[in-house]
Protein backbone atom coordinates (compact mmCIF):
# COMPACT_ATOMS: atom_id res chain seq x y z
CA UNK A 1 0.00 0.00 0.00
CA UNK A 2 1.25 3.49 -0.86
CA UNK A 3 1.80 5.75 2.12
CA UNK A 4 0.38 9.24 1.58
CA UNK A 5 1.14 12.18 3.84
CA UNK A 6 0.45 15.89 3.64
CA UNK A 7 4.13 16.44 2.85
CA UNK A 8 3.90 14.20 -0.21
CA UNK A 9 1.03 16.39 -1.39
CA UNK A 10 3.14 19.54 -1.12
CA UNK A 11 6.09 17.85 -2.84
CA UNK A 12 3.76 16.85 -5.68
CA UNK A 13 2.34 20.40 -5.93
CA UNK A 14 5.80 21.97 -6.22
CA UNK A 15 7.02 19.32 -8.66
CA UNK A 16 3.95 19.88 -10.85
CA UNK A 17 4.45 23.66 -10.65
CA UNK A 18 8.08 23.29 -11.79
CA UNK A 19 7.08 20.97 -14.63
CA UNK A 20 4.39 23.43 -15.82
CA UNK A 21 6.91 26.29 -15.73
CA UNK A 22 9.40 24.30 -17.81
CA UNK A 23 6.73 23.43 -20.38
CA UNK A 24 5.59 27.06 -20.58
CA UNK A 25 9.19 28.22 -20.96
CA UNK A 26 9.68 25.76 -23.82
CA UNK A 27 6.55 27.06 -25.52
CA UNK A 28 7.72 30.66 -25.15
CA UNK A 29 11.23 29.85 -26.41
CA UNK A 30 9.81 28.09 -29.46
CA UNK A 31 8.66 31.43 -30.85
CA UNK A 32 10.68 34.05 -28.94
CA UNK A 33 14.18 32.57 -28.62
CA UNK A 34 17.01 34.62 -30.11
CA UNK A 35 18.58 31.36 -31.39
CA UNK A 36 17.62 27.72 -31.71
CA UNK A 37 18.60 25.66 -28.69
CA UNK A 38 20.07 23.13 -31.15
CA UNK A 39 22.54 25.86 -32.22
CA UNK A 40 24.14 26.30 -28.80
CA UNK A 41 27.93 26.52 -29.05
CA UNK A 42 30.45 25.14 -26.58
CA UNK A 43 31.01 28.66 -25.28
CA UNK A 44 27.26 29.09 -24.65
CA UNK A 45 27.14 25.74 -22.86
CA UNK A 46 30.17 26.64 -20.72
CA UNK A 47 28.67 30.03 -19.81
CA UNK A 48 25.34 28.48 -18.87
CA UNK A 49 26.97 25.65 -16.90
CA UNK A 50 29.38 27.82 -14.92
CA UNK A 51 26.81 30.56 -14.40
CA UNK A 52 24.21 28.07 -13.16
CA UNK A 53 26.75 26.44 -10.86
CA UNK A 54 27.81 29.76 -9.32
CA UNK A 55 24.22 30.99 -8.89
CA UNK A 56 23.27 27.67 -7.27
CA UNK A 57 26.16 27.97 -4.80
CA UNK A 58 25.13 31.58 -4.09
CA UNK A 59 21.57 30.54 -3.24
CA UNK A 60 22.26 27.43 -1.14
CA UNK A 61 25.37 28.28 0.85
CA UNK A 62 26.28 31.95 0.73
CA UNK A 63 25.89 34.00 3.90
CA UNK A 64 24.45 36.86 1.82
CA UNK A 65 21.33 34.81 1.00
CA UNK A 66 21.04 33.24 4.45
CA UNK A 67 18.30 35.75 5.38
CA UNK A 68 16.15 34.36 2.55
CA UNK A 69 16.62 30.70 3.53
CA UNK A 70 15.89 31.48 7.19
CA UNK A 71 12.38 32.76 6.34
CA UNK A 72 11.22 29.17 5.85
CA UNK A 73 12.33 27.87 9.26
CA UNK A 74 10.19 27.85 12.41
CA UNK A 75 11.50 30.05 15.20
CA UNK A 76 11.43 28.15 18.51
CA UNK A 77 12.06 29.79 21.85
CA UNK A 78 14.15 27.82 24.29
CA UNK A 79 14.99 28.75 27.87
CA UNK A 80 18.15 30.59 26.86
CA UNK A 81 17.78 31.55 23.21
CA UNK A 82 15.87 31.31 19.96
CA UNK A 83 16.57 28.47 17.52
CA UNK A 84 15.60 27.79 13.94
CA UNK A 85 13.95 24.44 13.25
CA UNK A 86 12.71 22.78 10.09
CA UNK A 87 8.88 22.91 9.99
CA UNK A 88 7.21 19.56 10.63
CA UNK A 89 5.09 19.74 7.47
CA UNK A 90 3.53 22.05 4.92
CA UNK A 91 4.67 24.15 1.96
CA UNK A 92 7.38 25.95 3.94
CA UNK A 93 9.04 22.60 4.68
CA UNK A 94 8.99 21.69 0.99
CA UNK A 95 10.48 25.05 0.00
CA UNK A 96 13.17 24.68 2.66
CA UNK A 97 13.99 21.15 1.51
CA UNK A 98 14.33 22.46 -2.04
CA UNK A 99 16.56 25.37 -0.95
CA UNK A 100 18.85 23.13 1.10
CA UNK A 101 19.37 20.59 -1.68
CA UNK A 102 21.86 21.66 -4.37
CA UNK A 103 20.44 19.21 -6.91
CA UNK A 104 16.95 20.69 -6.58
CA UNK A 105 18.11 24.30 -6.68
CA UNK A 106 20.36 23.62 -9.65
CA UNK A 107 17.42 22.33 -11.69
CA UNK A 108 15.47 25.54 -11.16
CA UNK A 109 18.50 27.79 -11.59
CA UNK A 110 19.59 26.04 -14.78
CA UNK A 111 16.07 26.29 -16.21
CA UNK A 112 15.94 30.00 -15.39
CA UNK A 113 19.42 30.70 -16.76
CA UNK A 114 18.83 28.83 -20.01
CA UNK A 115 15.45 30.49 -20.45
CA UNK A 116 16.72 34.04 -19.92
CA UNK A 117 19.91 33.45 -21.95
CA UNK A 118 17.94 32.12 -24.92
CA UNK A 119 15.27 34.83 -24.60
CA UNK A 120 17.37 37.98 -24.48
CA UNK A 121 20.89 39.09 -25.28
CA UNK A 122 20.84 41.26 -22.15
CA UNK A 123 21.58 38.13 -20.11
CA UNK A 124 25.03 37.68 -21.68
CA UNK A 125 26.82 40.10 -19.32
CA UNK A 126 25.30 38.86 -16.02
CA UNK A 127 25.85 35.27 -17.11
CA UNK A 128 29.46 35.97 -18.10
CA UNK A 129 29.97 37.61 -14.71
CA UNK A 130 28.57 34.56 -12.92
CA UNK A 131 30.61 32.18 -15.07
CA UNK A 132 33.86 34.06 -14.48
CA UNK A 133 33.21 34.24 -10.75
CA UNK A 134 32.64 30.48 -10.87
CA UNK A 135 36.00 29.96 -12.58
CA UNK A 136 37.68 32.20 -10.01
CA UNK A 137 36.09 30.25 -7.16
CA UNK A 138 37.37 27.01 -8.71
CA UNK A 139 40.87 28.52 -8.83
CA UNK A 140 40.50 29.56 -5.19
CA UNK A 141 39.40 26.06 -4.19
CA UNK A 142 42.40 24.61 -6.03
CA UNK A 143 44.81 27.08 -4.43
CA UNK A 144 43.36 26.33 -0.98
CA UNK A 145 43.72 22.59 -1.57
CA UNK A 146 47.35 23.02 -2.68
CA UNK A 147 48.10 25.22 0.31
CA UNK A 148 46.54 22.69 2.69
CA UNK A 149 48.45 19.84 1.04
CA UNK A 150 51.71 21.80 1.29
CA UNK A 151 51.19 22.53 4.98
CA UNK A 152 50.72 18.82 5.75
CA UNK A 153 54.08 17.85 4.26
Amino acid sequence: MIKFTEQYFWNFVFLTFFFVLVVLAAIILETESRFLLADITWLDAALVTLGSWRLTRFIISDSTTKFFREQFYDLKKTTRSLTLEVPAQGPRRTILEILLNPWNVSMGVAALVIFTYALTSYMVYPLALLALSGVVSLFELGASALKEKGSKE
